[in-house]
């Protein structure tokens, strides 16, 4: 399946829990029933997840292969709760995204 495909099954795989997909920053978004954003689909085909700082889902997410944290400007000023996590490990995403939106705000 494409990138788009997968983040559409995660959202639909989340739909019991209040997820909806929507649209931030001209990207596709998965948002919890407040409308808040929790993770999102980047133009390269990764996703995106707010897992917060020093926990141990964070922690293990940067441990994928080609994960990084979320750098939007691209001038090296990373959004330390946020980590990209690329296509290649699509079979993740479902898990971090139920970590991303029972995470505090």
């Amino acid at each position: 399946m494409s990138a788009e495909e997968d983040f559409k099954q995660v959202g639909a795989e989340l739909a019991d829990l209040g997820v909806h997909i929507s649209r931030m920053m001209g990207s596709p978004a998965l948002k919890d029933q407040a409308g808040k954003m929790f993770a999102s689909l980047q133009r390269d085909g990764a996703m995106v997840f707010r897992l917060v700082r020093d926990t141990p889902e964070h922690t293990a997410a940067l441990k994928l292969p080609g994960a990084s944290l979320f750098d939007p400007s691209g001038k090296g000023r990373a959004i330390k709760d946020w980590v990209v996590v690329p296509h290649s490990s699509v079979e993740t995403w479902t898990d971090l995204a139920e970590v991303a939106l029972s995470r505090p705000r």
